[in-house]
């Protein structure tokens, strides 16, 4: 994926101004009729008092659905093994997971509205 990323914006880049506003049109109506999720705002869901790793992924998930998980699997991971087999505590690694997903967010969207 981050291969086409970067021959996605190579070619972005090659364009003149009048290109690239057709071509960011294009790609928006490819993305009205793809069925992928238009809304981009983060749906925050309260983090409960005690909540395991894999909730906090779940409920993060649900928070942050416009996000492509496939793009965060081995961050997710790396912090999920460092809580299962070193020991890492929940909180922590809850806290990290947290920052996790809305650096991915503010990458792809920018601030929250």
């Amino acid at each position: 994926m981050a291969q086409d990323d970067a021959r996605l914006a190579a070619l972005y880049n090659r364009l003149p101004a009048a290109e690239r506003e057709t071509l960011l049109a294009f790609a928006e109506f490819l993305v009205s009729r793809s069925g992928v999720p238009v809304d981009i705002t983060p749906k925050p869901v309260e983090r409960p008092a005690q909540e395991s790793v894999v909730a906090a992924i779940k409920r993060l998930s649900a928070s942050y659905h416009m996000l492509d998980r496939s793009r965060m699997l081995h961050e997710t991971s790396g912090l999920m093994t460092e809580h299962l087999m070193q020991g890492r505590p929940a909180p922590e690694v809850i806290d990290e997971l947290e920052a996790l997903f809305r650096r991915h967010y503010q990458q792809q969207f920018g601030e929250p509205q």
